[in-house]
């Protein structure tokens, strides 16, 4: 992975394809890298974040002590221009930060990084090689860094709202190209009804854990904007029951979230 004018070099792989991505001259350099797979929940994907001066060197011990990644993403320079330790410390401090922001994953380091003192110049060139790697990591279906506020600017259908059964409107929202995302302050139902799906009630549990969803008494309120990956996922987690993003989900003049994307022309 390779971008046209940056000093940087990304290479992405499965856990079964690190023998031979370790062989390359890039994977011996300073780096930052980032683990990925499933969690015990099944729910949120499982994050560790580090760095190394030698990536290929620290990875191989984590083929031996880490077992829930399935790939790997690590972004180094390319061997004509380096950073140095320092630089990956600071971005590794930076993207935990995001991390937990983002609240879209179980992280799985168990101790914040410490970021690595700078000077102003080389703060600079750590956070222009950080947007980088930021700019890099949807195409490759890595999305745990992306705040809900960092994303909103793209929703094509303008805000969109979700009512209760009294008509209340409860929460609102907009689809984004990141995802479904639900607006700071909506409410969400504390009941649970039987159709609720397995995966909604889980995730509304997780929600509840990272801080997310926090009771108010009557309702649950979101603290945050929040992505979620679908407009039912969404919907099932403020509702409480099996929903269909596609029709739940309406605009001021009452046309559903459905009959918007037909209506809007196709680029």
């Amino acid at each position: 992975m390779e971008k046209s004018n940056w000093i940087g070099f990304g290479i992405v792989f499965p856990r079964s394809g690190f023998s031979e991505a370790r062989e390359r001259e890039e994977m011996s350099q300073p780096g930052i890298y980032i683990l990925w797979g499933p969690s015990e929940s099944g729910i949120l994907p499982k994050v560790y974040i580090g760095q190394a001066d030698d990536v290929a060197k620290r990875m191989t011990e984590h083929i031996k002590k880490k077992d829930f990644w399935t790939h790997a993403v690590v972004f180094t320079t390319s061997c004509k221009r380096r950073l140095d330790i320092a630089h990956f410390k600071h971005i590794e401090a930076r993207l935990y930060v995001l991390a937990v922001q983002a609240k879209r994953a179980e992280l799985d380091n168990q101790n914040q990084p410490n970021s690595y003192s700078l000077s102003e110049a080389d703060t600079a060139e750590a956070e222009a090689f950080l947007q980088d790697i930021l700019l890099c990591l949807p195409f490759v279906g890595v999305d745990f860094f992306e705040r809900a506020e960092d994303v909103q600017v793209e929703a094509p259908y303008g805000e969109l709202y979700l009512q209760a059964k009294g008509k209340e409107v409860i929460a609102s929202g907009a689809e984004t190209s990141s995802g479904f995302v639900v607006k700071k302050d909506s409410k969400a139902s504390k009941k649970e009804y039987d159709s609720i799906s397995e995966y909604a009630k889980a995730l509304r549990k997780e929600l509840m854990q990272q801080g997310v969803l926090k009771d108010d008494g009557s309702h649950y309120v979101f603290t945050q904007d929040y992505v979620f990956n679908s407009p039912s996922s969404a919907a099932g987690v403020v509702l409480g029951r099996a929903a269909n993003g596609l029709t739940e989900w309406k605009d001021r003049d009452r046309r559903t979230l459905k009959q918007i994307r037909e209506m809007t022309p196709t680029p």
